[in-house]
């Protein structure tokens, strides 16, 4: 199994969102965040956040890549936990058995995005087309002998990330989205 945690390559997540997720922690996409905002209307760090963030389940802060890493049904079962309590505290769920569900949904979207070896960096991009949100996902390819260090490392695009199947998010204020 894999999942995705946080990497922060440099120190720029911390200037450009609100919150900055602490790296190596569990991570989703995170676009249920916006669900009840128009993100047409989303301004400064908010709107950075929308177009380009994955969400980090513990901190509640955001990551510009993650990385694909191995992972236990342990773990994927504490991050399904912690982001259902997550979704009651911090999003307003109305009940941990809704949360919950919620939470398999996002984690299993996020699995679909681990097509790929172990330590690929995916990268997301958030739009807004005919009132729709949509999410495209790059896999960002080392340049030859590099290592995980520099930022600059990363500037090639191997490939779109295809997730499997067409998940969606069970909606907390009962509207429909579509990934």
């Amino acid at each position: 199994m894999k999942l995705l945690r946080s990497i922060a390559l440099d120190p720029s997540d911390t200037f450009v969102f609100d919150v900055a997720a602490e790296p190596g922690e569990w991570a989703v996409s995170g676009a249920f965040r916006f669900c009840d905002q128009d993100p047409m209307k989303l301004t400064g760090k908010a709107r950075v956040a929308f177009r380009s963030g994955f969400l980090g389940v513990q901190s509640w802060g955001w990551s510009t890549l993650v990385q694909i890493v191995p992972a236990t049904e342990n773990d994927c079962s504490a991050l399904i936990d912690r982001l259902a309590r997550q979704l009651v505290d911090r999003f307003g769920a109305p009940d941990l058995a809704t949360a919950r569900t919620a939470a398999e949904e996002e984690v299993a979207f996020a699995q679909s995005l681990c097509n790929h070896p172990v330590s690929s960096l995916i990268a997301v991009h958030r739009s807004v087309s005919d009132g729709e949100v949509r999410e495209s996902f790059r896999r960002l390819q080392l340049r030859q002998g590099q290592g995980h260090s520099k930022a600059f490392s990363f500037m090639e695009v191997e490939d779109d990330v295809e997730p499997d199947g067409d998940l969606k998010l069970a909606d907390m204020s009962g509207e429909s989205r579509h990934r």
